[in-house]
């Protein structure tokens, strides 16, 4: 493989930076408030299933006493 110059490397890069789709700001937003709001449904969904396992245990828990 060939080597290249470092200024050769500069350019290229530059060329493929310009290539990108950068999202727009709107986009932005809305995939940050669906995260937020994907989180918050997760962390409360795990938080129920968490809360029902342990009573669970602690029922079970208290038969073996």
């Amino acid at each position: 493989m060939a080597k290249t110059s470092p200024v050769e490397f500069v350019k290229q890069v530059q060329a493929e930076t310009r290539k990108i789709a950068w999202p727009t700001r709107r986009e932005t937003i809305m995939t940050g408030v669906m995260v937020m709001i994907m989180t918050t449904l997760l962390g409360s969904f795990f938080l129920g299933i968490d809360s029902l396992f342990d009573l669970i245990v602690n029922a079970l828990l208290r038969l073996a006493q």
